[in-house]
């Protein structure tokens, strides 16, 4: 594994090389891109036992929260790009203490370089947004503020280096190595992930990826994510996938969640995300979801007014597990949670 990887980089360092010699170009006024995110939340347990469900971010009940700053950079001069972006807040708080920074309320979202060596291959470095699932970690980026089981339980990002090759307008592929663990800017053990996608926009309107990530230290997940602008008023989204854990561990999850929205208005989007979470049997523990062997069943409800960059977002979310896994009002277990959002995102 080891020389192959070596042998890989040398022939791609050779290429950059090569390549650079051509394009030698330095335009220092090239902009530099500032953009990203600001958000705030209210969020209510209908049975007024705190958070229950155990998805990522706005945990907090009856209180009007915060969730994160998003910062990010870019610039490109020639064939050459960078990237940065780190957050500030609860929202990164959640995702720094996995990465051992002792719950600091910062994380580095994205930090990567990237080279196209010709208009069609480009090859990239870093810490990256993983290319796995539907849902991202900016609040920006996706349609619900609350996240599936899938968005939770799934990497949210991947440092690694990757290699995609677009070969038509119809048809592009990418394929990487990756560090060990998921969510980490560092391995802890080698090298030792392997990743890839390919990527479809079978008709206008209609893009599908198909993504694998495997390791010796996490497992192996198998992502179908596809999203279809049927009309201009009518959306289709899907995400599948399924986990299997690795190195001594039995099972891991699978599930699915369907995304239709509907724009009523200029200003106006409803949307419903139904999805259906199953925890393998085995020892292997999902971070959020039902007990093992079980499964549960949520149904989000959620609006987005546009107001220029503003996004203003009432929700609406219901969930039904196999087994009684929540609490209700009187402290009785049952197997059903239900709770309301209103959330206010600012994206620049």
């Amino acid at each position: 594994m080891k020389f192959f990887l070596l042998l890989i980089f040398s022939m791609l360092t050779c290429a950059f090389i090569v390549k650079a010699q051509d394009t030698v170009k330095t335009t220092s006024d090239a902009p530099l891109v500032v953009y990203g995110s600001v958000d705030t939340y209210f969020k209510y347990d209908f049975a007024n036992r705190g958070s229950q469900i155990p998805t990522s971010f706005a945990t907090d009940h009856n209180s009007i929260s915060i969730g994160m700053i998003d910062l990010g950079l870019k610039k490109k001069v020639g064939r050459a790009a960078f990237v940065g972006e780190l957050s500030f807040g609860p929202r990164g708080q959640s995702q720094s203490i996995p990465n051992g920074s002792d719950g600091d309320s910062y994380h580095i979202q994205n930090l990567y370089v990237a080279y196209d060596v010709t208009d069609k291959f480009v090859l990239t470095a870093g810490y990256m947004a993983t290319f796995i699932g539907y849902e991202v970690v900016s609040p920006v980026g996706n349609f619900n503020y609350s996240t599936s089981y899938l968005f939770t339980n799934g990497p949210f990002q991947n440092a690694g280096f990757k290699a995609a090759y677009s070969f038509s307008d119809k048809v592009n592929v990418m394929a990487g190595v990756f560090n060990d663990n998921w969510n980490y800017y560092r391995s802890s053990n080698q090298v030792n992930s392997f990743g890839a996608q390919l990527i479809l926009n079978p008709v206008k309107g209609w893009t599908a990826y198909l993504n694998v990530i495997t390791g010796g230290i996490v497992g192996t997940e198998f992502d179908l994510t596809t999203a279809y602008q049927i009309t201009n008023a009518f959306k289709l989204g899907l995400n599948a996938a399924d986990f299997s854990a690795n190195k001594g561990v039995t099972g891991g999850f699978s599930g699915v969640a369907l995304y239709p929205q509907l724009a009523v208005s200029k200003y106006v989007t409803l949307g419903l995300r139904g999805e259906y979470f199953k925890h393998k049997t085995g020892t292997y523990t999902a971070i959020a979801g039902p007990a093992n062997g079980k499964s549960v069943t949520a149904a989000t409800l959620t609006a987005n007014v546009k107001a220029g960059p503003l996004t203003l977002i009432p929700e609406v979310r219901l969930d039904h597990g196999s087994v009684e896994q929540f609490k209700a009002r009187n402290g009785d277990l049952t197997r059903s949670a239900s709770q309301f959002v209103l959330a206010a995102v600012y994206g620049f």
